[in-house]
């Protein structure tokens, strides 16, 4: 608090003259018509410390929780670069191998105007993969209206991790232009789980955002930004190490001239996780992974005019390089000196990619998408020769277990969908049929994780085909002057899912001493979400979001990993012109489906029942304060969905307790 205690006095009294601005955050499912249905909320109920971790309040949306930092989201039971995860037109991936950062941990929720969530295949444009979704978290040329400067500010307070947040968002411009400088800060101390037992999961960061854009006109936007993230000293429960160090530069730059649009991109990750520096060391030799990742790409489009229609063409480009090399030396050592593992040999994958959308109006309300992607995708690990400690390098390992060495792989991806809309006075339907190519992530290639004992090792597969997503998704809405209600059922099937298998002597897998590995087999994923919206009273509002999905590995015939029981969400929201107050039951049903032999499920699941409170006032025109009470009855809980912990000395899966009882403050104001 002492830094959130001297602020308030400064905001609060020069905050009284003008409206409050508060960013919007838009939830776009499948079942709900692009631009026409949107779920809008002002703030989210929540102290969300990261993308990831607000995410999981969207019906239909998980993840796997490792620390209190970086929950990596899951969406109709895919997850990682099954989904398309970008960071206000730029792509960044994740430079850790067991995925401490993924890309929606580098998005501070202070930091963003819109995010909006987009579930299953909607569109061929926003990039190759993303069959489970895709989310984009977007900033706004700021509006003025006829003032040339805004402040914004906000500040948070959570009790029960001693988290402390405050964020900072300045202004100045004209409709010629604009300059924009943004920081944010959060420092948060380990949590209690229900049973009052600590939970490693402190952190620290800070982000720094300066952005510019020239806008002579309505037809023309030139934009440049860049961003620095720094996390630092980041506690993992889930994992047998620590994250001293995790770096994120990010550079753009964009230009919409009516009908173009051309942006380009540039992230730099540097990540540090060891074993000893935030932890007392329990394993028998001292660890360190030192790793990079670097993306770089574009994209450009042109909307043309065809009769009616509206034609969308293009291309884009994206290349991520990424390095991992784990480092280790006895418990006596100052300095670890000695390559245990290439775990990352100096990988690249590049992407070129041709796309093109049609867009047919149909009677007056109806509307045909047709889209077509390819993709030419070249996958390298420069030094899969390069022997580590033992003389093991990369090569040997691939050669150990599938007979084959890394050599450079081409991939020529074909991509597509067909959706019809059909829309009616209050209500609206849909059916889309999709396919989606994805490619393996370096780590599903080219991991060389070695160990002495076979069931420790973790080996990337390089000659891994890609996944061919089938998707079949049917949708309804209905909107009444009551109620509101938006469904939908997905089918997905799926050839060569590329799953991560334990090594038992399956086809192409020449060990059985249960190392990690990948392999291609076939998978059914189907599943359904509901959301409903019920206005008892003028005042008085009830929701209600249900999400299920099943998920087979058809070819083994055994449960998938890593996916969610049956969830649901039952809210009650009482609102007047000043103060809103409500709670929200988060339900999760047994889950006893999970994957018993790949190691990435920690077994089986109870069921919870938790209870959040809160309540919004406004204080004046243009301070608002949000107070909050999550986890009511203090319950002892956890999410199924996990992940394996890249403890070289235990492999095993982990699953992390969530917070107990924990009362939580936030301020937004704007002067």
């Amino acid at each position: 608090m002492k830094i959130i205690q001297p602020l308030l006095f400064l905001i609060a009294p020069a905050a009284i003259a003008q409206d409050i601005y508060l960013p919007e955050i838009s939830v776009e499912d499948s079942v709900l018509i692009p631009n026409q249905t949107e779920q809008v909320v002002e703030q989210s109920p929540h102290f969300a410390v990261d993308g990831g971790d607000f995410l999981r309040n969207t019906t239909g949306v998980s993840g796997t929780r490792m620390g209190g930092h970086g929950i990596d989201p899951i969406i109709r039971g895919q997850n990682q670069n099954r989904l398309n995860i970008i960071l206000d037109d730029a792509y960044t991936f994740s430079a850790c191998p067991n995925r401490m950062d993924p890309a929606s941990g580098y998005a501070n929720m202070e930091s963003y105007d819109n995010i909006t969530v987009i579930k299953g295949v909607q569109s061929v444009i926003d990039g190759h993969g993303g069959s489970g979704g895709t989310v984009k978290f977007e900033r706004q040329a700021p509006q003025f209206d006829n003032k040339n400067t805004r402040f914004k500010a906000s500040l948070g307070y959570q009790g029960n991790s001693n988290a402390q947040s405050i964020g900072l968002d300045a202004a100045t411009g004209s409709n010629q232009g604009y300059i924009r400088g943004m920081v944010n800060y959060t420092d948060a101390d380990n949590y209690e789980d229900g049973d009052g037992r600590e939970v490693r999961s402190g952190f620290t960061t800070q982000s720094a955002y300066l952005g510019a854009g020239y806008t002579p006109d309505q037809q023309t936007k030139l934009e440049f930004s860049a961003e620095a993230i720094r996390e630092d000293d980041m506690l993992f429960a889930g994992a047998g190490m620590d994250s001293p160090k995790s770096d994120n530069n990010i550079f753009r730059l964009s230009l919409q001239q009516q009908a173009l649009k051309a942006n380009l991109y540039y992230s730099d990750i540097d990540h540090i996780m060891d074993n000893f520096s935030l932890r007392q060391r329990t394993a028998p030799m001292k660890m360190l992974t030192e790793a990079t990742s670097k993306t770089y790409g574009g994209r450009l489009s042109y909307d043309l005019d065809v009769g009616q229609a509206l034609m969308t063409v293009g291309l884009d480009y994206q290349r991520n390089e990424r390095d991992a090399t784990r480092y280790a030396g006895k418990p006596t050592a100052s300095i670890l000196k000695s390559q245990q593992s290439y775990m990352w040999a100096d990988t690249s994958i590049q992407q070129w990619g041709l796309f093109g959308e049609y867009v047919l109006p149909i009677a007056d309300m109806d509307m045909l998408t047709i889209g077509l992607r390819y993709d030419r995708i070249t996958a390298n690990a420069d030094k899969a020769n390069q022997a580590a400690q033992g003389g093991v390098s990369p090569n040997n390992l691939f050669q150990k277990y599938y007979g084959y060495v890394a050599d450079e792989q081409d991939e020529n991806n074909i991509g597509g969908l067909i959706r019809y809309e059909k829309n009616f006075e209050s209500s609206s339907f849909f059916v889309g049929l999709s396919r989606t190519v994805r490619t393996a992530d370096v780590t599903e290639r080219f991991m060389a994780s070695n160990n002495n004992a076979g069931n420790r090792r973790w080996i990337g597969n390089p000659e891994i085909k890609p996944e061919k997503h089938h998707q079949l998704d049917i949708g309804f809405t209905l909107q009444q002057s009551r109620y509101q209600l938006a469904t939908s059922v997905f089918y997905n099937r799926v050839s060569d899912f590329i799953l991560r298998d334990k090594a038992l002597g399956q086809a192409g897998i020449l060990q059985q001493d249960k190392a990690s590995i990948y392999r291609n087999v076939d998978a059914r994923l189907y599943g359904v979400e509901l959301d409903v919206q019920f206005k008892l009273t003028d005042a008085l509002t009830q929701t209600l979001g249900i999400a299920y999905t099943h998920a087979d590995n058809t070819t083994d015939d055994r449960p998938l990993a890593r996916i969610a029981p049956l969830e649901m969400t039952l809210g009650l929201d009482y609102q007047q012109a000043q103060w809103a107050v409500g709670g929200l039951l988060r339900l999760a049903a047994n889950q006893t489906r999970f994957d018993a032999q790949s190691g990435l499920d920690a077994g089986e699941t109870a069921g919870f029942a938790v209870l959040d409170l809160h309540a919004r006032y406004q204080v004046a025109k243009t301070v608002q304060v949000q107070i909050g009470l999550d986890n009511v009855f203090d319950k002892t809980y956890a999410y199924h969905v996990n992940r394996a912990n890249a403890d070289p000395f235990n492999p095993e899966a982990v699953r992390v307790n969530e917070a107990g009882r924990s009362a939580w403050l936030k301020l937004n104001a704007q002067f």
